[in-house]
């Protein structure tokens, strides 16, 4: 049977732990070759050689998504490596929270800076490539559907108390979804978002445990109080957080050939929570 991905090109931020890790796997198991992006070089490397030994092809391209260079570096590697650029996934993120009195503005650019910015400039890099690559097939007359998966969050669609830097930068991602979909869709390019609900990564874990990540240099505190963590899970209609690979599933849903004529849309992963 054909994978549903093959020879595709996919460009996955984040995915050296988590969610986005799950999601590479994923893309990869269907037959697409990964560009894999992690701060850290370690965990990209683990993720390339998971990719490799399950038969697959992945290269890494390891740094922040927030430095003023990584843009033009992610796309590079994928040219340089693959000839190409199929699927771009703007995966990579975390949170620093606090109420809006006590939020100094250097959390609030942070959000806005990994959230917001660093996906359009990826996808201000990503469009002469893609321009040219569309150009060239509709010479041959082909037509070779490409896709865009924004990651955003209920946060981002119904705000969420101590988080008012994250929901903004999430908020701004469906925005941005809906408008590149109108600019690329001459190109055959689909763009389309996925709004998550509470999905158990790392930085969900047990706040107690006081468990902080560096991340460009700084150490944020990473996990939940448990009893916020039951309640929330109770609140969701199917019991439970959801997992990495289920999370990675909903990506996959817009990337396929099935999804080819969805586009500019915002699809719910939160187990039926439609609220906060």
């Amino acid at each position: 049977m054909t994978q549903k991905l093959e020879g595709k090109i996919a460009l996955i931020t984040g995915s050296g732990r988590g969610i986005g890790r799950a999601i590479a796997l994923k893309l990869a198991s269907e037959g697409a070759r990964i560009v894999v992006n992690d701060l850290d070089a370690e965990p990209a490397a683990e993720t390339v050689q998971a990719i490799r030994e399950a038969g697959g092809e992945a290269v890494a391209c390891v740094g922040s998504v927030t430095a003023t260079d990584f843009a033009d570096r992610l796309i590079g590697t994928a040219v340089n490596e693959y000839k190409g650029l199929d699927i771009i996934v703007n995966n990579a993120g975390y949170t620093w929270d606090n109420v809006v009195q006590k939020m100094t503005d250097e959390q609030w650019y942070a959000m806005l800076d990994c959230h917001l910015t660093a996906p359009f400039r990826i996808l201000r890099a990503a469009q002469p490539v893609i321009r040219a690559l569309s150009k060239a097939e509709l010479e041959k007359g082909q037509r070779v559907v490409r896709k865009v998966v924004n990651i955003s969050s209920i946060a981002g669609l119904f705000g969420n108390a101590g988080q008012i830097n994250y929901s903004a930068a999430k908020a701004g991602i469906v925005g941005m979804t809906q408008t590149l979909a109108k600019e690329w869709g001459r190109m055959n390019v689909t763009v389309n978002c996925i709004a998550y609900g509470l999905i158990k990564t790392r930085l969900t874990g047990n706040a107690a445990d006081n468990t902080t990540a560096n991340i460009d240099g700084r150490e944020i505190k990473v996990g939940v109080n448990p009893d916020l963590m039951a309640m929330m899970e109770r609140s969701i209609p199917l019991g439970r957080g959801g997992t990495p690979d289920e999370a990675a599933g909903a990506v996959y849903l817009m990337c396929i050939p099935e999804s080819d004529y969805v586009s500019g849309q915002t699809l719910m992963c939160s187990g039926g929570l439609t609220g906060i």
